[in-house]
């Protein structure tokens, strides 16, 4: 039985897209729960940072990488930090040791790929030609003699590397998920960039090369590059190397229709957590976006989701984001995080704006209407800082009359608890004859400044004395 080893493999260009987390999930349970096998036993997890498109390099992404991935509790067994038998696992450190240009120049001289001494296309010019349909698959420097290639090195030209397509021909694989064969005929496979002309690889290169030197033996990847596979498998022919098991992962939908989309609003995994989403919610969610378990069951730990990934089936329709579904995980999970913890949380995601003992006060009466952390500050501001109030909101109700009396019974309470108070304003209620709701609900405006609050008699409770009677003369 060979090992199980997989691999995610970001490139540090901007945050963790919610695709990135779930192929990072998917390739972490795919690897550790292989075949139930005992925890010694289990298969291994590669992160691998693919740093080689310098121009679009983003400072700092490469930590942010790591310290996501913690969050959510998908601990690499090989890569950076931790190490390995394939160090060093940044590929801009592979490059320095000469690591994939040793492949190129292996390519090179079996006729599998050639220099390219052509000037590189700005994205503008790219897309430009893209838009009036002028896709070149083969470039003229694939017809140039060797001895026309040495000409222009000796003359200082420094060339780009090209994988050679044949004209003719087919190349194939099976899709592990799907099950299906797909063909492609090679006249219509692009002749990718392998090496530029700066030294360093392309993805197309180093991918190959490093899944083959990590021994990756599952690749899980996004469906955006499913067109670059076929390049793929030839570089693998062309080398020697042994195919791991391919998939591509579905596209996630935005409800209206097209691919998730920053231009349509979060779309990163951290935007998603300083919204106010719990990292085990946002979790559970995205491990339902494309795998579906055989019972229809919805809640998962990360342990759980493991034990039973392969009892499960990777979907092959696109899924849609469903945002509802993800505040309904969320809900879920703030119910059933303990106070205590749920204190400290609130505490840090608001970076010590409110007191913390004010916040252990308060989470037992808003907890069943958190959605998200986030929803602390609109459920429970008025805690902190005294409300102006609209008298539109009282409309017809006898709001004078109610707060003069609840402000008068309220002063003489010597005991001020939730309990005493709630006791003595059903009396003030019922000696009025008024109707609860409407006198409550003039209570609740004055001491709030909202019609929708949490229970008004432990929202005073908690307010205090001295605040409550303050804010009842209006």
């Amino acid at each position: 039985m060979i090992e199980v080893r997989t691999r995610f493999a970001p490139s540090p260009t901007g945050d963790l897209h919610l695709g990135h987390l779930r192929t990072a999930l998917y390739s972490y349970a795919m690897a550790k729960s292989s075949n139930g096998l005992p925890a010694g036993r289990q298969g291994k997890f590669l992160l691998r940072i693919e740093d080689t498109d310098r121009n679009r390099f983003v400072s700092g992404s490469t930590e942010k990488i790591y310290e996501i991935l913690k969050k959510f509790g998908l601990n690499w067994d090989e890569g950076p930090l931790v190490g390995g038998p394939d160090e060093p696992y940044i590929q801009s450190e592979r490059t320095a040791l000469g690591i994939y240009q040793k492949y190129a120049d292996q390519l090179i001289k079996q006729g599998n790929a050639y220099y390219c001494f052509c000037q590189r296309q700005t994205v503008e010019e790219r897309e430009s030609e893209y838009d009036k349909g002028q896709i070149k698959l083969r470039d003229s420097c694939r017809d140039l003699t060797a001895k026309e290639s040495a000409e222009k090195i000796a003359k200082g030209i420094k060339p780009a590397v090209r994988l050679r397509v044949p004209d003719k021909g087919e190349i194939s694989f099976i899709d592990f998920i799907t099950k299906k064969e797909i063909k492609w005929e090679t006249r219509f496979v692009d002749e990718v960039m392998l090496l530029k002309s700066d030294g360093f690889p392309t993805y197309h290169l180093a991918a190959v090369v490093d899944d083959f030197l990590m021994k990756i033996s599952h690749v899980i990847r996004g469906h955006g590059w499913f067109p670059s596979t076929p390049a793929h498998l030839l570089l693998m022919d062309y080398l020697g190397f042994p195919r791991p098991e391919i998939c591509h992962l579905t596209d996630i939908l935005e409800p209206e229709g097209g691919k998730l989309s920053k231009r349509k609003g979060s779309v990163s995994s951290e935007d998603f957590l300083k919204e106010g989403y719990l990292p085990e919610a946002l979790l559970n969610f995205v491990m339902l976006i494309g795998w579906a378990p055989k019972d229809n069951r919805e809640i998962f730990s990360l342990q759980e989701f493991v034990d039973n990934f392969q009892k499960g089936q990777l979907q092959i329709a696109n899924p849609v984001f469903n945002r509802v579904k993800l505040d309904w995980f969320n809900g879920y999970y703030i119910r059933k995080t303990k106070d205590e913890k749920l204190k400290t949380l609130i505490n840090k995601f608001y970076e010590g704006r409110y007191p913390e003992d004010k916040i252990g006060k308060i989470i037992p009466i808003i907890k069943d209407r958190i959605v998200k952390l986030s929803d602390f500050s609109a459920l429970a501001g008025f805690f902190f800082k005294k409300p102006s109030v609209d008298k539109a909101l009282f409309k017809d109700l006898l709001y004078e009359e109610h707060l003069k009396a609840a402000s008068e019974v309220l002063g003489n309470l010597s005991n001020w608890t939730n309990e005493k108070i709630q006791e003595s304003l059903t009396k003030l209620i019922e000696e009025k004859k008024w109707k609860t709701e409407d006198f409550y609900m003039s209570l609740r405006i004055a001491l709030t400044g909202s019609r929708f609050t949490p229970p008004i008699t432990q929202s005073a409770e908690i307010l205090g004395k001295k605040e409550t009677l303050s804010r009842l003369k209006i």
